[in-house]
């Protein structure tokens, strides 16, 4: 094409494109608006852009705020082992270093969220363009939101607000401008562990560390393939994609998961295959404030715990928080012996209930008329209504209106049911609970506490409830005896006595027989209530009081002779505490349950060890004195009230120990123990009202010695533990021995029961103070 025709062309075709806009001149105006307004659009834009970032929706967080990122953080309890016992929290939250993360969950947590992590800085513009092609052009709606895993931490670490019309645009542009800050500031793990610990998870879960063990039972750095896409899977919808409530959905979600490891080259598809076709394999290990080990026990450490930081303060001057700093508090729980004790109790609990409703035999569990009443005014919703100003009558109508509750099912948890707030109630009150305690006599360290049988129904903490401990007090009155030189084979009549004194008191015998002669031994063994009331005047009340505080009884003991029978309030850890004396040979250490705490940073802030001198430990008894209490003890699960250990469990251990039944039997109570350890078991109901009527089914032998039987079996048949529950008594020193070479520990028992003796030729010393509760103690 030559020169002059080229121009020819180009300007017929301008002298055209004239003519045209002369001959359409209205065509001009659209044109000219659309360019308009896309300038428009784009100065809107950069101004969108530039109020975000100057702070009109907001001030963005500074790189100095960045840096220093903090959120809260559970404190954990752990066991003697290490192993986690539970958390106290706002938010279920614990943090786990990038190490300590399986790279399986790395590689779904990529391959899924963002594959293109470890090469965009912040923000990946590939993945708008598909989210802006697949939405707006093809019109799908599942095509993701283009977030990367850095905007997702910003989103993390600062909440979405609520803009009205626009906020899902304004949220994200101020989370791209976090996630690019946050990228300049931390490298790629270190994001990554910090996303890990902040992203929410199911059931108030926070952080990969606390969604593994809750879902598998396992820590971040074991997590399997298909585990890890369970979990990656769950982070699309935590509600719908939950594998405990909708395990057909999380099934679905992880084979997802896997498909796209193997698509991105995580997995073989051939290995991919072969996982999706394995079904879900959860291990659910719930740890909240009322499920999961040592729930009774958690809860009085929060409470010690809240008291003892508020004496400690951070550099700064603030106060530790229990829910939100991170602590770590190590305590003395061990793990195996916790699941042990939990289980004896669960399982003795669960048969002896049977007996129970089977005994009652359809009959109301309490005798008096005035119980149920009593227990509707006491109860928290009978207060609220009277609160809020409704009258007695008006309480009692709601009070019969069924309304669908959650109630206590023995060991399956719980169930649903439609009753009256009356019904459930009396409901409530025909069950039975349990205490149990054991601790290590030779350092006071507590191994394992169960409170009761549910602390989701029943929060009240039955190893430190006061009941009456019936005959289980005894032997602080036969120690008592032993310190006041009183020789073991001196003999007691076993005879009814009147103490005008006392306002005539005449203790019985649980058994109403009397007659013949009992040494020491052969008076606490088989717990004759008289022999032990003449101990009891002979040593004085006041002494007997004393030694009971320095065994380690902390209840409010008065000085009067009805403690003899137990007719006193103690706890399960009074009364083991006391017993460990016994089984330490008279030494006492300090009982305790926690070994230190330590702040986030490793700092420690408590430490038993540290604070404590073995030097100053209490002796309230020598140990000649100890040695002829475990003698006689040992001989009272041998041949006395105890023996039911023996013949029933066929147990060999070598075992000192003692039953107790409080008035009534509406407490029993059985302490056993060795040189390793001491382990006390409590039954009965939440009301003393409510027992077994009679006393062969409600003694302390027939419903507690059962837990403690089956808790030293489960030592016995565990190899780590078979130690603590064999270990045999020192051998008695000849002075022991002499001591209790009784000719006759019982002398013949004549067939008719003698009239009662007045009982007046007693000291002055032991007549101190009135009855507190004068009923006899029981075996």
């Amino acid at each position: 094409m030559t020169k002059d025709r080229w121009i020819n062309r180009n300007r017929n075709w301008a002298v055209r494109r004239y003519n045209f806009w002369q001959d359409y001149p209205w065509i001009i105006y659209p044109i000219r608006f659309v360019q308009w307004a896309a300038v428009a659009a784009i100065l809107a834009a950069v101004g969108f852009v530039l109020s975000i970032a100057w702070g009109s929706f907001g001030k963005l967080p500074s790189e100095e705020d960045l840096s220093t990122v903090t959120h809260y953080v559970a404190s954990e309890i752990y066991a003697a082992d290490s192993t986690l016992l539970g958390r106290y929290y706002f938010e279920n939250r614990s943090n786990v270093q990038y190490k300590e993360i399986s790279p399986q969950f790395i590689n779904a947590l990529v391959a899924t969220e963002d594959v293109r992590y470890f090469e965009h800085h912040g923000v990946d513009l590939r993945a708008w363009a598909r989210v802006f092609f697949k939405s707006l052009v093809m019109g799908e709606r599942s095509s993701g939101g283009g977030s990367t895993l850095s905007q997702q931490l910003a989103k993390n670490l600062y909440p979405r607000v609520d803009y009205g019309r626009y906020a899902l645009l304004i949220n994200k542009a101020k989370e791209v401008f976090i996630a690019m800050r946050l990228e300049k500031l931390y490298n790629k793990e270190e994001l990554l562990e910090l996303y890990l610990n902040t992203v929410p998870f199911s059931e108030n879960t926070y952080g990969i560390k606390v969604a593994a063990q809750r879902f598998f039972n396992t820590s971040p750095a074991r997590l399997t393939a298909s585990q890890s896409a369970v979990l990656v899977g769950m982070l699309k919808a935590t509600a719908v994609y939950n594998p405990v409530t909708k395990p057909g959905n999380a099934l679905e979600r992880r084979n997802f998961v896997l498909a796209k490891m193997a698509r991105y080259g995580y997995l073989s598809k051939a290995l991919a295959d072969s996982l999706q076709k394995d079904p879900l394999s959860l291990n659910y290990t719930p740890i909240t404030h009322h499920k999961g080990p040592a729930a009774y026990f958690r809860e009085h450490l929060r409470l010690e715990l809240r008291e003892k930081l508020a004496e400690i303060r951070k550099p700064n001057g603030m106060a530790y928080n229990l829910y939100t700093d991170g602590l770590k508090i190590y305590t003395t729980i061990d793990y195996q012996i916790q699941a042990m004790a939990e289980e004896a109790v669960t399982a003795n609990m669960h048969d002896l209930q049977k007996v129970f409703d089977r005994h009652l035999n359809g009959q109301h569990p309490w005798e008096a008329e005035d119980a149920l009443t009593t227990a509707v005014r006491l109860s928290e919703r009978y207060k609220r209504l009277a609160n809020a100003g409704y009258s007695p009558k008006a309480i009692d109508s709601i009070f019969q209106l069924p309304v669908e509750m959650k109630v206590f099912k023995g060991p399956n948890g719980s169930e649903n049911r439609t009753m009256s707030p009356l019904d459930s109630i009396a409901y409530y009150m025909g069950l039975l609970n349990a205490g149990f305690l054991a601790l290590d006599p030779q350092n006071g360290e507590v191994k394992a506490w169960v409170g009761g049988i549910s602390h989701e129904f029943f929060q009240y903490d039955h190893v430190l409830s006061r009941r009456q401990p019936g005959s289980t007090f005894k032997p602080i009155v036969y120690a008592t005896a032993i310190q006041q030189g009183i020789p073991p084979c001196t003999y007691y009549p076993n005879q009814l006595r009147v103490y005008p004194q006392y306002e005539n008191w005449m203790p019985k015998n649980a058994t109403d027989e009397y007659g013949g002669y009992y040494s020491l031994e052969g008076g606490l063994i088989n717990s004759v209530n008289t022999v032990t009331v003449q101990l009891m005047m002979q040593t004085g009340p006041k002494n007997v009081t004393r030694l009971a505080r320095e065994l380690g009884v902390q209840s409010d003991i008065p000085a009067v002779p009805s403690i003899a029978l137990g007719a006193v309030e103690a706890s399960l850890m009074d009364m083991v505490s006391a017993y460990g004396a016994f089984a330490a040979r008279g030494l006492r250490p300090e009982v305790h349950y926690i070994r230190r705490v330590e702040a986030s940073d490793g700092t420690v802030l408590f430490d038993y060890e540290a604070l404590t001198d073995t030097c100053n430990w209490k002796r309230p008894m020598w140990t000649y004195e100890a040695d002829i209490m475990n003698e006689m003890l040992q001989a009272a699960v041998d041949r006395g009230t105890g023996r039911r250990i023996r013949f029933r469990y066929n147990m060999k251990e070598p075992l000192a120990g003692k039953t107790g039944t409080s008035q009534n039997h509406s407490d029993g109570w059985f302490i056993g123990y060795t040189p390793r350890i001491v382990a006390g078991a409590w039954v009965g109901a939440e009301s003393p009202a409510v027992r077994f009527r009679n006393l062969s089914l409600g003694q302390g032998a027939n419903t507690a010695l059962p837990i403690v039987a089956s808790f030293i079996q489960k030592l016995s048949a565990n190899e780590a533990y078979a130690a603590l529950s064999n270990t045999p008594f020192p051998e008695p020193s000849e002075s022991v021995k002499d001591a209790l070479n009784c000719l006759d520990k019982l002398s013949p028992q004549p067939k008719e029961q003698p009239d009662p003796i007045p009982e007046e030729n007693h000291t002055k010393d032991a007549a101190i103070g009135a009855l507190s509760s004068p009923g006899p103690g029981r075996g």
